[in-house]
């Protein structure tokens, strides 16, 4: 019998949600230094799955679907409370970070990871899910 446990309750099998969470994937040209950057920098727990293969906690996350041509593409954003701050203690790191934009739904930037890519960041402007 599988039991999951939710905050203070306990949930049995015909409660149980059928997706209990998400796995991302970066691709990176150094993923090496991606990884550091991930541990070292943002600090993000992680746990090896074999030959220094790092899997990394993540934040609390959402979902959000947009109007789109096509289908299969799909963004990663990082969520703070203040993004100037963030972007600030980034930046004291010598992470490259972009310039502020303001959207109806949040306040959004980049930084760049050291393999190369860039990742968004925002500050909400909306309720979030809990």
């Amino acid at each position: 019998m599988r039991v999951l446990f939710v905050g203070e309750r306990i949930l049995g099998p015909s409660e149980a949600r059928l997706i209990n969470g998400a796995h991302v994937v970066l691709y990176s040209k150094d993923p090496e230094a991606d990884r550091a950057f991930f541990s070292d920098v943002l600090k993000f727990n992680s746990v090896d799955a074999g030959h220094g293969w790092l899997i990394f906690a993540l934040p609390s996350a959402e979902a959000a679907f947009h109007d789109a041509e096509q289908n299969d593409r799909h963004e990663l954003y990082f969520m703070c409370d203040d993004i100037i701050a963030t972007l600030r203690d980034l930046e004291k790191m010598n992470v490259p970070v972009s310039e502020v934009s303001e959207q109806r739904w949040g306040s959004i930037a980049r930084f760049t990871l050291p393999g190369g890519g860039s990742v968004g960041i925002y500050q909400p402007k909306h309720p979030r899910p809990r």
